[in-house]
């Protein structure tokens, strides 16, 4: 829908942004992008707009047009998701499979009419256009999060859990810590861990680890803390002129949340992280308390000292990212469970990304899809762009310039022993990162730590495990800067200007100007405006390729050039702009090795202006059977059926190796154990230092017996003993004792070189006394 002449300046409001991941999008589910690597075939970028009135749902494919697939205008919506087709087994069919895809929206005015504002969830089949469920709550809805097991209602200080597949209520909480917004209560939601925030810590239910303390131990944490206590001192100032002045925003502060919290029970404390297993958890009440059992809580740990303010997990769902309402630091946690207790399980604290000084609040957290960067976007509208390595350590040259992920150590690392020397080094000094000792942020030197004893320690040795990940020593916290902040222009105008005809509506447009050129100078709206800017950022694959080169055939290894994917940021005021990122070594380096640190070069490339006009018509359902949502909907589902060992509705006959469920009982486990194994993530522990085929660690001995002359050779394919008349004999017994073993003369003697590929192989052809191995059998 391009316009030709003057732009309408009328456009409407937006309210939120966000990403989403659907059955659209769902490369492991959807058999169009099993093929991913051998067509090209990328997943679109799915997208979703809050207006003031209404929302749209836009998909961006990998050719960068960019299509509406869902608009409508019935009153401001707070929250909405796009429900991804359920998990299902023989035993748990989908109650709404022919309404799907389903949209959850939690909308001003409900379904009834009746309830107030925002408290209730309708759920609408985008197949029919009818609502096929609406649960109602007495309390208002802050936001909504499903994956394929359930639907994640997130109320103040309270969670609820749906089955997806019945809408059954599955599970709740209720001992959610309060935060001042704009994540009233922050959980992430992985394909299987929910975690949020605890109002307290439970000691007996604490995981090992957790927070290092943001104690950066060098001369600027010095100096930075020192900037810290007079700020604090300035914003109470500041607070106090505000409440005398009256201008005090309406919104409740964040001691007067606590204060009403007071009154009801005991003092709350803020910063703790729950992650719980919705699978395994019990239904009905989750409570994390002195008398429960730990069923269900996957990790129980110290993440901040100030309230959580927004979390989330990375793909694979091992990490997890938090924030703090301060926003000076982000922490990135590794989850390392046990089967039994969460008390047994280690969470390690592997970064903390130093955003800044400034107090900024977070609202958004995305991964790339190799987990080695992040990007961080607060409400000023900065997305801050973070390099980190799924397993930690510092971010450099060898890891995060290759386009793909690299081993912790390299082959050199691990042959050359030097991890026993670092540890040497570090265990003399006692600290974990710092040089100085007795400023070591160790977890024993944290306040946020319980004890750890030395008895973990011994525990190691005694069990003969020096390598369990979830034991002692914890790895070393890495303090990582961002490589780059991104900040929202005030209009597009400022990228526009300087690059010819802008191409209003949803078309796609190219930005020429070159990465080296001084971009126009930005104005932050934070700065001119002093109000708050919902952004939303995701990495994917780049589309501007075609907006340079519409003529020419994307080639399959197109996006395989880039070592970074690009970074898509979707502003308020709609606009979409694709920043290619490219990493390269610093460039104040005097010499460029593995282990130089990283800069980087962003620049805009390709921009869509997706913001809704009043005259836009709306796009309802019931759509069409080729919908792109109904037909990734139809794929999802069909590959649901077949994993289960079902038959898909509407096809022949039966296309799974089990002709009943009902006659073998006893398959039932084996074929959900097929399923789930092939969604394991396992970290094992660290092998030996040196691998076999790193070095010749064989030698090859000709034994000689006395007596008799039987020729024990690595050749001979049988153990004959020849007598002094050469007729052959039976094999030797070895029952009997007619092999005296200590009168076998055991000499060393040399083998001969090993042929390789290649070279001429030995002239002389000893078969009795040595081996030749060759290498290429």
């Amino acid at each position: 829908q391009a316009y030709s002449g003057t732009p309408p300046e009328e456009k409407e409001k937006i309210v939120w942004v966000r990403f989403e991941n659907a059955d659209l999008n769902d490369t492991s589910r959807n058999m169009e992008f099993h093929e991913i690597h051998s067509t090209g075939n990328e997943p679109p970028l799915l997208l979703m707009i809050g207006y003031s009135d209404g929302m749209q749902v836009w998909s961006i494919p990998i050719s960068g047009e960019a299509q509406e697939l869902f608009s409508v205008r019935h009153g401001p919506v707070r929250a909405a998701r796009i429900l991804p087709a359920p998990q299902i087994s023989a035993q748990k069919c989908d109650n709404f499979a022919e309404k799907r895809p389903l949209l959850g929206v939690c909308k001003s005015i409900g379904s009834s009419g009746t309830s107030p504002p925002y408290c209730c969830v309708d759920l609408y089949s985008l197949r029919t256009g009818e609502m096929v469920k609406s649960i109602q709550f007495k309390t208002p809805i802050y936001d909504l999060h499903c994956n394929k097991r359930i639907l994640v209602v997130v109320l103040q200080e309270k969670i609820a859990a749906f089955d997806s597949c019945t809408f059954a209520k599955k599970f709740f909480v209720t001992s959610c810590y309060p935060c001042p917004g704009p994540n009233m209560n922050p959980i992430a939601l992985g394909s299987r861990w929910l975690a949020y925030a605890e109002n307290k810590l439970i000691r007996c239910h604490q995981s090992r680890g957790g927070a290092c303390g943001d104690n950066i131990q060098s001369y600027t944490a010095t100096v930075i803390s020192a900037a810290k206590t007079i700020k604090t001192g300035l914003t109470m100032v500041g607070k106090v002129v505000t409440q005398l002045t009256g201008t005090l925003p309406s919104g409740a502060t964040e001691e007067e949340i606590l204060a009403h919290s007071n009154l009801r029970r005991s003092p709350l404390v803020p910063g703790i992280v729950t992650i719980i297993d919705t699978e395994t958890v019990a239904e009905g009440q989750v409570l994390v308390s002195e008398d429960s059992d730990s069923d269900g809580i996957v990790a129980h740990f110290p993440a901040h000292e100030k309230p959580i303010c927004c979390m989330a997990f990375n793909p694979s769902g091992m990490l997890l990212v938090t924030t703090d309402t301060l926003g000076h630091d982000f922490h990135v946690f590794q989850i390392l469970t046990h089967p039994w207790s969460s008390s047994q399980s280690a969470v390690h604290h592997l970064y903390t990304l130093h955003r800044g000084e400034t107090e900024a609040k977070v609202q958004d957290i995305s991964f790339s899809h190799d987990c080695r960067w992040v990007v961080v976007s607060t409400l000023r509208g900065t997305s801050h762009v973070f390099p980190i390595n799924p397993y930690g350590g510092q971010p450099c040259v060898r890891t995060h310039m290759s386009p793909r992920v690299v081993n912790r150590m390299s082959r050199f690392q691990k042959s050359a022993g030097l991890e026993e020397i670092e540890q040497e080094l570090t265990s003399k000094q006692g600290g974990r990162c710092s040089p100085v000792p007795g400023l070591s942020s160790s977890p024993s030197g944290s306040p946020l730590h319980g004890k750890l004893n030395s008895q973990d320690t011994y525990n190691n040795f005694t069990n003969n495990n020096p390598g369990n990940p979830r034991l002692l020593p914890l790895p070393s916290l890495t303090v990582v800067l961002p490589l780059a902040q991104i900040k929202q222009p005030m209009t597009l105008g400022t990228i526009t200007k300087r690059t010819g005809p802008y191409l209003f509506g949803a078309g796609c447009f190219s930005i020429k100007a070159p990465c080296k050129s001084k971009p126009a100078p930005q104005i932050s709206p934070s700065k001119s405006v002093g109000g708050e800017f919902c952004v939303a950022a995701v990495f994917g694959a780049s589309r501007s390729w075609f907006a340079n080169n519409s003529g020419l055939k994307r080639e399959k290894d197109q996006s395989k050039q880039f070592v970074v994917e690009s970074l898509y940021i979707i502003s308020c005021y709609g606009s979409l702009v694709e920043h290619v990122l490219e990493p390269r070594p610093l460039s104040t380096a005097p010499k460029i090795s593995d282990d130089t640190p990283l800069e980087m070069v962003t620049c805009p490339r390709a921009s869509w202006t997706l913001v809704r006009t009043p005259q836009w018509n709306e796009l309802q359902p019931p759509f069409n059977a080729n919908h792109p949502l109904l037909l990734a909907a139809d794929a999802v589902q069909y590959y649901q059926y077949l994993l289960a060992g079902l038959v898909p509705p509407g096809s022949p006959g039966p296309i799974t190796r089990h002709e009943s469920y009902d006659s073998l009982a006893s398959d039932h486990s084996g074929q959900e154990d097929e399923e789930w194994l092939s969604q394991v993530e396992i970290v094992t522990h660290t092998g030996p230092h040196r691998r076999l085929w790193m070095g010749p660690q064989f030698q090859f001995k000709t034994i000689h017996p006395s007596g008799q002359t039987t020729v024990i050779s690595s050749s001979s394919s049988v153990l004959q003993s020849h007598g002094p008349s050469d007729t052959p004999q039976p094999l030797l017994d070895f029952d009997t004792d007619d092999l005296d073993l200590n009168s076998l003369r055991i000499q060393p003697v040399r083998s001969e070189p090993v042929s390789m590929p290649g070279s001429p192989r030995p002239v002389a052809d000893r078969r009795g006394v040595s081996t030749v191995i060759d290498a290429t059998s």
